[in-house]
C-alpha cells in the first residue's frame, strides 16, 4: 500500500494498538495514533491530550508521529468537535516547543 500516514484508532482501546509498535514492529511512514475518542462527547482537556502525545513520544519517534483524533468526526456536533480540536492543537503546539527547546 503506497501511504505516507496510516492512522490507528488508539484512545478507545486504551492504547493496545500502540504497543505493537513498542514491540518493535516497524513501519516505514507516518504513524497517527488517535489522541482522543471522538466518540464520546467529552471534551479532553490540552494536557490530557499533551499526556497521550508523551505516551506515544515514548515508542514512536517525532518524526513519523502524526497527532490526530482516533476516528472521523461525523458522529460529534461542532460544540464538541470545535474546542477538543482546538485542545488538540495546542496540545500539540506546546509539545513542539519543548521538543525544539530540548535539542
Amino acid at each position: 500500500m503506497d501511504a505516507d500516514v496510516i492512522t490507528i484508532e488508539n484512545s478507545r482501546s486504551d492504547e493496545k494498538l500502540l504497543s505493537v509498535f513498542r514491540e518493535g514492529v516497524k513501519y516505514g511512514a507516518g504513524i497517527g495514533p488517535g489522541v482522543y475518542d471522538i466518540h464520546s462527547p467529552r471534551i479532553p482537556s490540552t494536557e490530557e491530550i499533551a499526556d497521550r502525545i508523551n505516551k506515544m513520544l515514548a515508542v514512536l519517534e517525532k518524526n513519523i508521529l502524526w497527532v490526530n483524533p482516533d476516528c472521523g468526526l461525523k458522529t460529534r456536533k461542532y460544540p464538541e468537535v470545535k474546542p477538543a480540536l482546538k485542545n488538540m492543537v495546542a496540545a500539540a503546539k506546546v509539545l513542539r516547543t519543548k521538543l525544539a527547546s530540548a535539542k
